[in-house]
């Protein structure tokens, strides 16, 4: 075959062009280091690139924010724990410090300090929030769980269900000795009243000082129990007695033959007003409610019958007014917000069946992984807690005033102007000893009763603790995998698109070298003419 001129130039130019385009590729190699520039270069890099910068992309999602944003709501969560279990204790050890019964004056007035600093903080944990969302609440993260302002004008609609293992015994107090104030006082010992106590079983709401009861009803087997406000009566002290009736409006009957009976008293004072010596009773077919303690309590006869019966309770009320610090009843409650009546708002936290509603925050930690990390404010914080510590700081107010008048009466029996009634004074005297008696009485008996109900709560708070720190582990283990599934990607992700200095070095230094061979080459071919081969 003829060789001509024209194919050597050709032939000549074409590989000085593929030298100098390898050369340009490496040259951009060593720039970027990485195998290809654009796709077309090598579709299969390209492919799989895109797969594993989309894993990695993932991974970096769950291992950069994911995981440690979880990590935080559960270390904000642990802390509010860590924080609520120290302020139990600090109350279950006043409890304990009041079972001692040589307690002083100063020793009351301390635990009294001490209670009422305790109340403020009881639930401000449950108010902790990550990155301004509130982890007690559910989904209503921008909304607190407890009231952080007194809320005279708010007012709710709250259902509460009840079994007959909430019906409790509980001491209640008759009488109150007014220290007198001249000798015409003191003379006048027709005046002193009758200290008196009495126990019944009874039901405590949520909340006290409640406007009226809208609706009472207890079942068991086929038996229904509802107390009509339709037949409701009005009595002259201005309490109202409501019959019961069953599911077919008939009367209900206790096991001698009586009408069931419940009457609504606003205040304690009236109910010891209603009877004729002024103690607080309640007759076996009766049931009272007391609208400022916001308790129900039960006759013996249908006491009896209740817990025989495994009963269940449902109480239907309405509050108007909350204290700063109040958890606020839409995190427990089926309740409905009627502070706007034309505009009420209606809260859902169990189903018709008596489910709970549960709200979970779940983050995805993993492909196919999820994390909940929100503890509802139900599981953690107990409703009781706040009446508990009420009522033993009333308890112990009563009983710091309780000895009051007795060191006034004392101090009075010496008093120059008393002299010639010193047994009068010593009438005054022993009933304000019964008041006191009474009242460290009723503090013993609540103090020891608030060992074993705070190591309860306490108990329910290391439970939820203890899950909260299991997930917390389940989140380490998981963020271990993500950090090593990371490297390994990003191990895939170099082989395949990454390539070494140095070899991009010695391939260009072989290339440079083959491009300027072929221009050496081709400047030779150039000089040669047709007189060469002449």
């Amino acid at each position: 075959m003829r060789i001509t001129n024209n194919m050597m130039l050709n032939t000549t130019s074409s590989n000085i062009n593929g030298n100098k385009l390898n050369v340009n590729n490496l040259n951009n190699q060593m720039s970027s280091q990485k195998k290809i520039q654009r796709p077309s270069e090598n579709p299969v890099i390209a492919i799989r690139a895109l797969r594993l910068r989309s894993t990695l992309s993932q991974i970096n999602q769950y291992y950069e924010k994911n995981i440690p944003d979880a990590q935080t709501w559960l270390e904000v969560t642990e802390t509010a724990f860590k924080n609520m279990n120290k302020i139990l204790k600090d109350v279950r050890t006043q409890c304990v410090t009041g079972t001692n019964s040589y307690l002083t004056a100063d020793d009351r007035s301390t635990i009294l300090k001490s209670l009422t600093a305790l109340k403020s903080q009881l639930y401000s944990e449950g108010n902790s929030d990550n990155a301004g969302r509130t982890v007690f609440t559910g989904f209503k993260t921008n909304s607190q769980l407890t009231f952080m302002e007194d809320e005279t004008d708010t007012s709710y609609k709250i259902s509460q269900s009840f079994s007959y293992k909430d019906l409790g015994e509980f001491t209640y107090y008759s009488g109150s000795v007014d220290v007198p104030n001249t000798v015409a006082d003191v003379q006048n010992t027709g005046n002193i009243s009758d200290i008196s106590k009495s126990s019944f079983d009874r039901i405590r709401l949520a909340y006290d000082k409640v406007d009226e009861i809208t609706n009472l009803s207890y079942s068991y087997g086929n038996t229904e129990v509802t107390f009509s406000k339709q037949s409701a009566t009005t009595n002259p002290d201005g309490s109202v007695t409501y019959p019961a009736e069953d599911e077919f409006g008939d009367p209900v009957l206790d096991a001698d033959g009586n009408a069931i009976t419940m009457t609504v008293y606003d205040t304690q004072k009236a109910w010891e007003a209603a009877s004729a010596d002024g103690t607080k009773t309640v007759g076996a077919n009766e049931l009272v409610f007391i609208k400022d303690a916001g308790d129900l309590v039960v006759g013996s006869s249908i006491s009896n019958d209740l817990k025989s019966n495994k009963a269940a309770f449902t109480i239907d009320y309405q509050k108007t007014g909350f204290d700063k610090g109040e958890l606020r009843p839409e995190y427990y409650y089926n309740c409905t917000d009627v502070s706007d009546a034309a505009n009420p708002i209606k809260y859902t936290k169990y189903n018709a069946d008596g489910s709970k509603i549960y709200e979970d925050i779940n983050y995805t930690v993993a492909l196919n992984q999820t994390i909940k990390v929100n503890m509802q404010a139900d599981e953690v914080f107990d409703m009781s807690i706040y009446q508990d510590v009420v009522e033993l700081t009333d308890s112990v107010q009563a009983a710091i005033n309780a000895h009051d008048k007795v060191d006034k009466l004392t101090a009075m029996k010496s008093e120059a102007q008393y002299a010639d009634y010193q047994d009068e004074i010593q009438e005054w005297l022993d009933a304000a000893q019964k008041e006191a008696d009474y009242a460290d009485s009723r503090l013993t008996s609540l103090y020891s009763a608030g060992i074993g109900k705070f190591d309860q709560y306490m108990e329910k708070l290391n439970v939820a603790y203890t899950e909260v720190g299991a997930r917390g582990d389940q989140l380490k283990m998981t963020e271990s995998r993500m950090s090593n599934q990371q490297l390994t990607v990003e191990q895939l992700k170099s082989d395949n698109e990454d390539r070494d200095i140095s070899d991009i070095i010695i391939d260009y230094t072989a290339a440079y070298n083959a491009y300027q061979a072929s221009l050496l080459a081709s400047s030779k071919i150039e000089k040669q003419t047709l007189l060469n081969y002449i």
